[in-house]
């Protein structure tokens, strides 16, 4: 959980620290190894969530079980979530923002 007495500039030099320890070729195969689904799943992070994946995995939920919902992707709903859960853990994991990296349509 993060913790609430971090301001956003806190939250940013840890994922710059974190970055700093990664080395720039695991991250750039990471990168270059995502599906066009994965990829266009970034474009829609940024596009349409002003960066954040929660409120897409809430649409892509939301859908699933009949609530509002505000765009459509598909039939592959499920698939989805389990590549955005992917791509969260991966970018929690080493402070990066895939955005950064990946080249958005």
């Amino acid at each position: 959980m993060a913790d609430p007495t971090r301001t956003s500039k806190d939250r940013d030099d840890v994922k710059a620290e974190k970055a700093a320890r990664i080395p720039q070729s695991s991250l750039d195969d990471y990168v270059n190894n995502l599906s066009p689904e994965h990829k266009m799943l970034v474009a829609l992070k940024v596009q349409l969530y002003g960066g954040s994946w929660e409120p897409m995995l809430d649409d892509l939920r939301n859908r699933l079980t009949g609530q509002p919902y505000i765009f459509k992707l598909a039939n592959r709903i499920q698939d989805d979530i389990e590549r955005i859960e992917q791509m969260q853990r991966f970018e929690a994991e080493r402070g990066v923002d895939l955005a950064d990296h990946v080249e958005l349509p």
